[in-house]
């Protein structure tokens, strides 16, 4: 296999959004997108109880993309304005196509609040080409027990095929462009190598534990944290040299103009003017806070 050469490196730096402290790897100072992923956030470990509860985000709108939240640990309730009502465990996958607008809502369950807890996860923006912005919104919900999941020989690596295609397995998730996500676990000395699909650019985020990626460069939680490939090569190598967890994002890039303003994410400033005006006037729903 010819590897990817490494093209960035991110250390996943702490950010503030509001009461909430995460990690913002993408965009950031050294990588501004992968395109068509356009950000990511790693959220918690939050300390949960009725004293404390930072990530409850109350009903907000989204246009143009696709929000996603891998859910590390913990308990979520996602509410919608399409009616979907969903209990998301630790490690479930939750998928929204806002499309030409969708509001939602997401936080800790009241049980989960009550009992108390560690909230993690991943919360991936997607984006959506300028032929889909508009679509109608959709929203998936994938058990982590539901997945197709790829184990090298020894045991010692389980790949959970979250969408797209590997190695002959495909995941649950109806997708609207050309991607693969896959989340791993690994033991302390598994090694894979894993293939990217021609034409993809790539990400891998760890979440946990330390990697050696293409037997040169070190993925540990002190440093370095997400590294991006470029377009040419076959794929990459991975050696986990610690208990690890991480995910792996390829997908073809749109190459189209991006305009953004916070919740939405277009082509042009003009769209982005209309999605506000959309929004304000009600017609992307309504949900009650």
């Amino acid at each position: 296999m010819k590897l990817k050469n490494i093209q960035a490196k991110s250390k996943s730096n702490f950010v503030n959004m509001g009461p909430i402290r995460l990690r913002q790897p993408l965009p950031s100072f050294q990588i501004n997108d992968v395109d068509p992923f356009i950000l990511l956030h790693h959220y918690g470990p939050y300390d949960i109880s009725p004293e404390s509860n930072p990530f409850d985000l109350g009903p907000h709108p989204h246009r143009g993309f696709e929000p996603i939240t891998f859910l590390i640990q913990g308990e979520q309730l996602h509410r919608d304005s399409l009616g979907n009502n969903s209990v998301v465990s630790g490690g479930d996958v939750q998928w929204t196509t806002a499309g030409k607008g969708i509001i939602h809502a997401e936080g800790p369950t009241k049980d989960f609040v009550a009992k108390g807890g560690k909230l993690e996860g991943i919360q991936l923006w997607l984006n959506l080409p300028a032929s889909h912005k508009m679509m109608d919104p959709a929203y998936q919900h994938v058990k982590g027990k539901e997945m197709p999941v790829i184990s090298t020989k020894d045991g010692a690596l389980d790949l959970k095929v979250v969408a797209g295609e590997f190695e002959g397995e495909t995941g649950k998730i109806n997708t609207q462009t050309s991607i693969n996500m896959l989340w791993g676990d690994a033991k302390a000395g598994a090694q894979k190598q894993i293939e990217i699909a021609n034409g993809h650019d790539a990400l891998i985020y760890l979440i946990s534990g330390e990697l050696t990626i293409n037997d040169t460069e070190a993925l540990n939680e002190d440093g370095n944290r997400m590294l991006t490939f470029s377009g040419a090569g076959d794929g990459i190598s991975l050696v986990a040299n610690s208990k690890s967890e991480f995910i792996i994002l390829t997908g073809e890039p749109l190459k189209e103009k991006v305009a953004t303003y916070g919740p939405f994410v277009m082509n042009t400033q003009e769209e982005i003017h209309q999605a506000m005006m959309d929004y304000q006037t009600g017609k992307m729903g309504i949900l009650e806070d």
